[in-house]
């Protein structure tokens, strides 16, 4: 059967189920927003489930109905599978999608949908309860003739297999992911991992496997109806990541790109590799077709049907092995839309209500991109960031929650203006998604129009994606697992604004106060601020940068213009309180440099095209009761306090954990800044604590005295 333009580019093969009514999505954020999406498109109704730091989230405010789920963390709300079947029933629903993480992978869960008459808008319950073991599927895998690493128990692990990557059986996005490298470390390792694979999928179960420090993460989309077909719907390279949870994902892959290409220019150059057993290759076979056959294999293993991913680590000469495969959508799924012309979400739904999928996928075209763009400080240790959005502005996305046919940029994100990012869920703010031709031009629109966007409220990983997007290795496709540690974090974190252009920022964030002032002022309000008819000193105001310090800008408006201190040459062309535009002396004369300010309450936002600047606008007089003392343990983010390793009065070596937070699922060490005496602890396990908050008190003083 051939598919028609529309259906290859909609959904892949026509209907022959009967139409869904109304789809409880049963998650939150961007992958109930874009399920949303799709569902609108087609005509058909949205439910969605909220837990109460989200009930002003949008994806509740955009559906057509949503029930509450009390309580704030996952395992009080979206982990509540009975809760979320009641509310399908309540509202008249009649299948349910899971979208990703929480309940998507959950056997049980799938099971108790059906059982309930609904429609489960994923894969079989057996496929799941197959998969959702990474330890058994890889056994299935091994004798389907998938190439897979071996497992290796825990408690067996030698010396001279180290490296190892502990990984959780149940769970993805890193959680319960840790890389040894020494013996010594394992033991203590591995229980951190149990107690994250605990918190994050309610299962503790983990194991071992050799780690690869340079492989290449390729994984290839699935998608099979009931009828018996199964499309391997091209691959996806996902190999940059920060704590084995992905950064940057892109389609097609460009290690499969290369070795294909070598092997189409000179056959001779690639070395033929034996493979055995059902998925060995025929000679000049080329690594994509080599990655569908086995990814096709894997699904028909089990009997898969709907959408899914089948996840290799590869090396550099092709060779590739079994991870796992993900019985649901991915998050990265929008670059194979981009570069199909297929809405997955619409297939998913299609091939739900019986609909048949065409004989073979659709062609593969030009190139997509995508970046996580995160709440978390990469410079800091990856620390992830709570609080208001402020602003989420990406001037050139041209579509949102749908399939790009033509160059340009796609936003899917969660959040909007005024939203809020809590501590009980990923600070994942958006997917910003390129499609051009090529992949050099898909990486410069998508490093333009993030470093073009107005972001304003907490820190992300902006900087750190525009840098990786523009870096000479990634645009050479050399885009391994250890791309950060091999091109070092501090540079590739670095603020997009040098420190002088930090400081001309920081200028017109105070000329433009200082317009704002005036604005608001009863009396003279067209006077510029602190002008004189006699020469003055200058007015000040000072800012505080979370790289640079303080910066305290002087400056007096004259007869001619404005005089920075510091600044000698610049000319102020306009000043308003939302827009300044300065003339900077260069060697070559004046360039004018346009700033785009935004205010709320003492942060201070400047946009321009040198890069984003954020700053902390400082009082005149500070108050004694803000001083911490010294040797405070400061709670870098809000979170629950999981464990405390030393007691007050106690010696403590610098570096020695003492206490443990959780946050956004994942584990966070507080340890001593230097040697000392715990002079103060005023945290319990179980206590809940904001950011800023003074957990301990280490005595440096105490320690050198005894």
């Amino acid at each position: 059967m051939t598919a028609s333009r529309s259906d290859s580019m909609r959904g892949g093969g026509r209907v022959t189920g009967g139409p869904f009514t109304n789809v409880l999505v049963a998650n939150r954020g961007e992958i109930a927003r874009r399920v949303f999406a799709t569902c609108r498109r087609m005509g058909i109704g949205t439910v969605a489930v909220y837990s109460d730091a989200d009930a002003a989230a949008p994806h509740v405010v955009e559906a057509d109905a949503a029930v509450r789920l009390p309580g704030n963390t996952p395992a009080e709300t979206y982990l509540r599978g009975e809760l979320i079947i009641e509310a399908a029933l309540a509202t008249g629903a009649d299948a349910i999608h899971p979208g990703y993480g929480f309940l998507s992978e959950n056997a049980e869960f799938a099971r108790a949908v059906l059982a309930a008459g609904l429609v489960w808008i994923g894969p079989p319950v057996e496929a799941i309860e197959q998969m959702g073991s990474k330890v058994a599927s890889k056994k299935m895998m091994d004798a389907a003739g998938v190439p897979v690493l071996a497992e290796l128990d825990p408690d067996e692990v030698t010396a001279a297999q180290l490296p190892v990557l502990i990984k959780a059986s149940a769970g993805g996005g890193g959680r319960g992911m840790r890389v040894v490298r020494e013996l010594a470390d394992l033991e203590p390792q591995i229980a951190a991992a149990r107690r994250e694979a605990e918190s994050a999928f309610g299962d503790p179960t983990v194991f071992c496997e050799r780690y690869l420090e340079t492989g290449r993460h390729i994984e290839v989309q699935v998608m099979a109806d009931t009828h018996g077909t199964i499309w391997a719907v091209g691959e996806r390279e996902c190999s940059i990541q920060r704590r084995h949870q992905k950064v940057v994902e892109e389609a097609p892959s460009p290690l499969v790109e290369r070795i294909d290409a070598m092997r189409a220019s000179s056959p001779e150059a690639v070395a033929e590799r034996d493979y055995a057993g059902p998925a060995r290759v025929a000679d000049g076979q080329s690594m994509r077709e080599r990655l569908f056959e086995a990814a096709r294999l894997a699904a028909g293993a089990i009997g898969y049907t709907g959408a899914g991913t089948v996840e290799f680590l590869a090396d550099e000469a092709g060779d590739f092995f079994f991870l796992e495969m993900n019985t649901r959508l991915q998050v990265e799924h929008p670059v194979t839309e981009c570069t199909t012309g297929l809405d997955l979400v619409r297939t998913q739904l299609e091939v739900a209500a019986g609909g048949e999928l065409a004989a073979a996928p659709p062609p593969l075209r030009g190139h997509s991109i995508e970046v996580r763009l995160y709440a978390e400080d990469p410079a800091n240790e990856w620390q992830p960031q709570s609080g208001t959005v402020h602003c989420l502005d990406i001037p050139s996305v041209v579509t949102e929650f749908d399939v790009l046919d033509r160059p340009g940029v796609r936003l899917d994100t969660g959040v909007v203006d005024g939203s809020v990012v809590g501590v009980h869920y990923d600070p994942m703010l958006a997917k910003v998604i390129s499609y051009a031709e090529t992949r050099g031009d898909a990486a410069r629109l998508l490093a333009t129009a993030l470093q073009r966007a107005k972001i304003h409220g907490l820190v992300t990983n902006r900087d750190l994606l525009v840098r990786l997007l523009r870096h000479p290795a990634f645009l050479a496709g050399d885009t391994d697992t250890a791309f950060f540690e091999t091109h070092g974090l501090d540079s590739l974190s670095a603020p997009l604004a040098t420190e002088a252009d930090e400081a001309l920022s920081i200028v017109a964030a105070a000329l433009a106060d200082a317009a704002a002032n005036r604005k608001a002022a009863r009396v003279g309000g067209g006077l510029p601020a602190g002008w004189r008819n006699l020469p003055s000193q200058s007015q000040h105001k000072s800012y505080e940068s979370r790289t640079s310090g303080t910066h305290d800008i002087g400056y007096r408006f004259t007869r001619t213009g404005v005089a920075v201190d510091g600044h000698d040459g610049l000319e102020l062309v306009q000043a308003e309180p939302e827009r300044v535009v300065l003339a900077v002396p260069g060697e070559r004369g004046l360039v004018r440099r346009q700033f785009d300010i935004a205010r709320y309450g003492e942060l201070v936002c400047v946009d321009s095209p040198l890069g984003p600047v954020s700053v902390r606008r400082l009082p005149r007089f500070s108050d004694p009761a803000d001083q911490v003392a010294h040797g405070s343990l400061l709670a870098p983010m809000p979170g629950s306090v999981i464990r405390i390793g030393a007691e007050v009065g106690s010696a403590v070596e610098q570096g020695q954990p003492i206490l443990w937070l959780e946050a956004m699922k994942m584990e966070h060490t507080i340890s001593a800044p230097a040697a000392g005496v715990l002079s103060a602890l005023n945290v319990t396990v179980g206590q809940q604590v904001d950011v800023g908050a003074v957990l301990a008190v280490v005595d440096p003083t105490e320690s050198q005295e005894n």
